[in-house]
């Protein structure tokens, strides 16, 4: 193959001159003669002009779980993610490495970026700005001028239930929520029962005694619906902050001697494979887990390989399934 040498030779001119020509060196001020017998030098010589391009490496991808295995069981939402990370990790053939809160920058040396699921407290994120690692927070966006995150639109979600809800004549709509816990263990409060207190405030509908905040299981779903089916007016509808706590409310309102939508309507979230085999199915919000997990792996190949400075939020849609467990109440 020719080199840049023998283009020099056969035009006539500098080895500079060629590589400026061959690179379209706008400062180089040659007349456009000598730019064409280069131009016709190289093509003679069956030259062709190679883009440096860096090699690429396997790299080693950092997750961290802010999450017990207890937690990831009780809510599968979690599950989901973090498969869907990991599938994608090894399907595009890059290697795992898990972090965890005893890491340190000298323990990480060798890991090339981090993917954060689940919630974490102002120190942790302080901690693993530290790492001097590209980071990509799944679920979560402490501070978009600094990390890339996938996030939910949890307002839109929350609004899409209570506009579903009020438009079918409810009035008297509870929530069912849990707190989340960071990878130190701190509680963190829901975002949906912020949204939600707001939204029933707006509409002047709010009751403190409606609003009900456990552990994101079936276990509190069955025990803090009772608590709000016991109350003087308890609710017609109630919005729970995930599947899980569905099945327990489902189970509550069963030995209760009600039925579901006649007597409570109830709407899930994250739409589970097995809510559509729920009786009645369950009509529930739909997140898109697995895409989730794909897209903080794209997120972090993509800063990585091109050195992008600039943060980028990706925020993942949400959509309502509207299946059997909801209808206007009694009095409407």
């Amino acid at each position: 193959m020719a080199t840049i040498k023998d283009i020099a030779e056969k035009a006539g001119v500098s080895i500079s001159t060629v590589s400026r020509v061959l690179n379209y060196d706008e400062t180089l001020n040659v007349p456009d003669e000598t730019k064409q017998k280069v131009f016709e030098a190289a093509e003679e010589l069956d030259y062709i002009v190679k883009e440096k391009k860096k090699r690429k490496k396997k790299l080693n991808i950092g997750v961290y779980y802010s999450y017990s295995i207890e937690e990831e069981l009780a809510d599968t939402y979690y599950l989901y993610v973090r498969v869907a990370i990991e599938k994608e990790i090894a399907s595009k053939n890059q290697k795992r490495r898990t972090v965890t809160a005893e890491d340190t920058e000298e323990s990480l040396k060798n890991v090339d970026g981090i993917i954060c699921l689940g919630t974490f407290n102002r120190q942790m994120v302080k901690k693993i700005e530290g790492f001097h690692k590209p980071v990509v927070f799944v679920d979560s966006s402490p501070d978009e001028s600094k990390f890339d995150s996938v996030v939910i639109n949890f307002e839109r979600a929350t609004r899409k239930v209570l506009d579903y809800l009020s438009g079918m004549q409810h009035r008297k709509i509870a929530f069912i929520g849990g707190h989340e816990t960071d990878a130190q263990g701190n509680s963190v409060d829901d975002i949906r029962k912020r949204l939600y207190e707001r939204y029933m405030k707006e509409l002047g509908l709010y009751r403190e005694e409606y609003v009900k905040i456990g552990e994101y299981n079936p276990k509190f779903g069955y025990t803090l619906l009772k608590e709000l089916l016991a109350l003087t007016e308890p609710p017609t509808a109630v919005f729970v902050a995930n599947d899980s706590l569905a099945v327990g409310c489902y189970k509550a309102a069963n030995e209760l001697g009600l039925k579901v939508p006649e007597d409570i309507s109830i709407v899930g979230f994250n739409d589970l494979a097995t809510t559509k085999y729920m009786v009645p199915p369950l009509t529930t919000v739909r997140l898109y887990m697995e895409f989730m997990g794909e897209t903080a792996v794209s997120l972090m190949m993509e800063r990585i390989e091109t050195e992008r400075e600039i943060c980028k939020m990706v925020t993942i849609p949400t959509k309502l399934i509207e299946r059997e467990s909801c209808k206007p109440p009694r009095e409407a």
